[in-house]
């Protein structure tokens, strides 16, 4: 097998450790040598003084949790790196160790087996860190309200079932009653916006519970924490817009696309960047992403074409893509509508999510705005398939159809 790199070196990374092997090619002996270094910046700075002695074109290591960061942070200026996927650098099964690990991940880097993982520049490093630890609050902020939920269910007090918004501002306001001591459900719903759907004695029901001082303390402590994550959301995403000043014109174009909100066109930014020359095309960002289907073929056998799982970006994607397909006369509702016959709901979003990240990686790449295709795109699209279509259907229920051009 040609050799493509013949000074290269694989890293096998710990949290406190960095296995290291440098395999250099001289005539036709291959020659290895394997050290281990601790993961402080002192020791990560012997490594890379020790990698430039020996002249090392390339490095390769293992995603490994977060751990590969810092050591991607300290070599990143100094040689070429390649990212490998855990997965797709599996060593076959037998004798294993760190020293063994390293050497096959120097191995497969010398002859260019290693399809590295898209890592982006550190400013757009920087927003994901701001969109996902977002993510992240909001999440636990929901995790509060439900358990919040839970501790009137406890007490009996039905309020969630007579009020929208548990925590707008009647319902917060009946809740800072029941958590102060009151009991009086009369009172207590006096406090509600007289703009509210449910009335007095709805109200009054639904508050007449058995609440103790426990249920109290738990409600103070479920609305100081939900109150917490809204101070420490608000904060992070004023340090985001600071953070996205400088994609201000990508990230106001992306708005312009059908169920993409400020939150979403900022998630895409942080998670893919302005430069996609990582990228060629639009579908390889899709693969990445997880939106396109796999392939596992064997024989005449189609095997199992579930997407790839992608815990940040596709989730998001999919959530708005469920905004998307409520937008009247649009082209991802005709879309969604055309797909969920044949397909089912679960994958019709996910081509509609799809066809979201398509539009986005080309308003990205070349700058242009987007444009509405329209709900009649599929119609219009190839009548005469339409038309055959229609006939068969009509004479599945017993008619008999004639073409004639209209005038």
């Amino acid at each position: 097998m040609e050799v493509l790199h013949p000074r290269c070196a694989g890293l096998d990374v710990h949290k406190n450790t960095v296995v290291a092997c440098v395999r250099l090619i001289q005539g036709r002996k291959v020659s290895r040598e394997t050290r281990t270094f601790g993961t402080t910046t002192s020791e990560l700075l012997r490594l890379l003084e020790w990698l430039q002695k020996e002249r090392v074109t390339q490095v390769a290591m293992e995603a490994t949790g977060v751990y590969w960061k810092p050591v991607w942070h300290v070599l990143e200026s100094s040689c070429a790196l390649v990212l490998a996927n855990a997965r797709q650098i599996k060593r076959v099964p037998g004798r294993k160790s760190d020293v063994t690990d390293a050497e096959w991940i120097a191995d497969l880097a010398a002859h260019g087996l290693i399809h590295g993982s898209f890592v982006p520049p550190a400013p757009i490093q920087a927003l994901r860190d701001l969109t996902r630890t977002r993510k992240q609050l909001t999440r636990q902020r929901t995790q509060h309200i439900q358990r919040l939920q839970k501790v009137l269910e406890d007490a009996n007090v039905k309020l969630d079932s007579v009020v929208s918004d548990l925590l707008g501002q009647s319902g917060r306001d009946m809740l800072e009653a029941l958590a102060s001591g009151e009991s009086d459900p009369r009172w207590i719903a006096r406090l509600a916006h007289p703009r509210l759907r449910a009335s007095q004695a709805e109200l009054e029901e639904a508050l007449r519970g058995r609440v103790t001082d426990h249920h109290r303390f738990l409600i103070r402590l479920h609305l100081g924490q939900i109150d917490a994550a809204d101070a420490a959301i608000r904060t992070l995403e004023r340090h985001l817009e600071e953070e996205l000043a400088p994609f201000r014109a990508h990230y106001e174009r992306l708005q312009s696309i059908p169920g993409v909100s400020e939150t979403v066109a900022a998630v895409i930014l942080a998670e893919v960047g302005p430069d996609l020359s990582a990228f060629p095309q639009a579908r390889n960002l899709l693969a990445w992403a997880g939106l396109s289907p796999g392939l596992d073929q064997s024989g005449p056998k189609q095997k199992n074409t579930r997407t790839r799982r992608r815990k940040w970006l596709k989730t998001t994607l999919v959530q708005a893509a469920w905004a998307a397909v409520k937008t009247k006369d649009s082209y991802y509702r005709a879309q969604y509508h055309r797909l969920k016959a044949r397909r089912g709901s679960k994958k019709a979003i996910v081509a509609v999510a799809a066809s979201m990240l398509t539009a986005a990686y080309h308003m990205i790449k070349n700058g242009t705005e987007y444009r509405e295709l329209g709900a009649d795109y599929f119609q219009g699209r190839d009548k005469q398939l339409l038309a055959k279509q229609l006939v068969r259907r009509l004479r599945r229920i017993g008619y008999d159809v004639e073409f004639r051009a209209a005038a």
